[in-house]
């Protein structure tokens, strides 16, 4: 866990995850700004999304062939390049140029999203859910730098707003390259390991254990998504500043990412099913908090849920899958993953956008209520799906 390798792991991701925090807002600020109707203003957001999921497979398979670190120094020129792009498209008014922009940022943001495998693949089996655990808690860094990061460069190429924010993402993902470009990562795995463990070696439809982990995440991470992203339109239309709506997101991703040092241990000692269970929870908590009111108090306590709930789901639902997985099919099933993930959250995100501008907040959060069921439902399958191929081994 101390090695030079994942250390130099962890601050690329550490640094190249510091700006994502600061997509969020400025996604949903640029993008009312320049987009010709409210219900659009979320479409730079959906189309990052919408991006992660056409290359969250080919990335991760690109690692499986020609390494992890060929991946994410790919994943970090499209950052500098999105960012670049981004702040052009503000300067000249180009809403269409600003979506594209947002294209290249979620094809960085899915990929930097594979360190967690990274970094699991570097430790010990005993000590993987700590290292994808702490890999995922390096974005507490990102939840405390990027508000303040969006504060200063915001007006930076003023009379233009959010310009010289959108720059900062380019500077940081350049020094990000840094310990990238130092770290060795592990092999490629091009050759199959024999494995007949029953559940293992077939294919994914036959494959309940997988399909019902995968499912956990999915639905952690697009609740999460339904709810935090039409949160700072949310906050603007109650009158409050984007300065308060930035410090919302600001410990919602503190409570995203801030468990994690302490998750894999949790995860060791209670089963990762129990703490996909609590994060469902967490997550129906969230959206209750939600309903119960649209004061400043209502929103800090439902988006700090959300991120806990999201935590919980997410880190649980990761380290399920990986024990899934032979080395050989990583590569593959992690991008399929991550590619559902992105489905899901581009889906959520750009309803949201719909329903913000339609039937409100309130709608919002007794959605997110279905979300946090169907991640216990799920939870709960795949735990019995467990259990039945224990009876089979026994018999």
């Amino acid at each position: 866990m101390k090695s030079p390798n994942f250390l130099l792991v962890l601050l690329g991701a550490t640094v190249l995850t510091i700006p994502m925090p600061m997509l969020i807002i400025l996604g949903g600020l640029a993008g009312l700004q320049l987009s010709p109707g409210e219900g659009l203003a979320t479409l730079p957001v959906s189309v990052q999304l919408l991006a992660g999921l056409f290359t969250a497979t080919p990335m991760s398979m690109l690692m499986g062939a020609r390494g992890r670190k060929a991946g994410f120094l790919l994943a970090a020129l499209f950052a500098v390049l999105g960012g670049a792009l981004a702040a052009y498209s503000l300067i000249n008014g180009l809403f269409v140029l600003l979506c594209l922009a947002h294209a290249l940022l979620g094809a960085a943001v899915v990929s930097f999203g594979l360190f967690r495998f990274a970094a699991a693949e570097l430790v010990d089996a005993p000590h993987q859910a700590k290292a994808i655990s702490l890999t995922l808690g390096s974005g507490l860094v990102a939840a405390l730098l990027a508000p303040e990061v969006f504060r200063l460069f915001k007006d930076a190429l003023a009379p233009v707003p959010l310009a010289g924010a959108y720059l900062a993402v380019s500077a940081i993902a350049l020094a990000g390259i840094l310990p990238i470009a130092a770290a060795r990562f592990a092999p490629p795995q091009t050759k199959a390991a024999k494995d007949t463990s029953p559940g293992r070696t077939a294919p994914l439809w036959h494959r309940p254990r997988l399909l019902w982990a995968m499912l956990c995440g999915v639905g952690s991470f697009a609740g999460m998504m339904l709810l935090m992203t039409p949160t700072p339109l949310a906050m603007v239309g109650c009158g409050f500043s984007d300065v308060q709506a930035g410090d919302v997101i600001r410990w919602h991703v503190v409570a995203m990412f801030a468990p994690s040092f302490f998750t894999g241990s949790l995860i060791t000692r209670f089963g990762a099913n129990a703490i996909v269970v609590t994060g469902a929870v967490l997550l129906a908590l969230s959206g209750l908090t939600a309903l119960a009111g649209i004061e400043l108090v209502h929103f800090y306590v439902s988006l700090i849920l959300l991120g806990l709930g999201w935590n919980f789901g997410f880190v649980g639902a990761t380290t399920l899958l990986n024990s899934e997985l032979l080395d050989s099919e990583k590569s593959l099933f992690q991008g399929i993953n991550d590619t559902g993930i992105a489905l899901g959250a581009a889906l959520a995100s750009f309803s949201s956008g719909l329903m913000i501008a339609s039937v409100g907040w309130a709608m919002i959060a007794a959605v997110l209520l279905g979300f946090a069921a169907v991640v216990a439902f799920s939870s709960f399958k795949q735990r019995q799906a467990v259990s039945n191929t224990s009876t089979l081994v026994q018999h």
